[in-house]
């Protein structure tokens, strides 16, 4: 099975995250903006499990307590800082989708697509044109 992972931020509200699981399941995190008792309901972090492989989604990368490789997490997503970035480090990949909402600071309006199938990772990030 072939799975397709869309990864953007932020949420920013309830409406966008009922609008999107139209779409798709989603998996949302709490991020430093998000306020209200539906923010309250969600999680500070998150472990999805994709076939073997498994993604931790944490909004701030630096609030990490634990060590990925050990933990045997393959990819760990997070956005807190909006800047686009997929990289690998310790056999762990580390994605920040950048934001696909309206423009944050001077950074591009992006997200990234990771393609699961099996054990293999295809990733890339995409630039949205607004």
């Amino acid at each position: 099975m072939i799975h397709h992972v869309q990864l953007a931020c932020p949420a920013g509200s309830e409406d966008i995250l009922r609008e999107l699981s139209l779409i798709a399941p989603i998996t949302a995190v709490r991020g430093n903006n998000d306020k209200g008792s539906w923010a309250a309901a969600l999680p500070e972090t998150k472990l999805v499990q994709l076939e073997d492989v498994f993604l931790y989604v944490i909004h701030d990368l630096a609030q990490l307590d634990l060590e990925p490789q050990a933990a045997g997490i393959n990819v760990v997503v997070s956005g807190h800082s909006h800047q686009p970035l997929i990289e690998e480090r310790a056999r762990v990949l580390y994605i920040n989708p950048g934001s696909a909402g309206p423009r944050r600071f001077t950074l591009p309006v992006a997200l990234a697509l990771l393609t699961v199938r099996e054990k293999t990772l295809r990733h890339r990030l995409i630039e949205l044109r607004v």
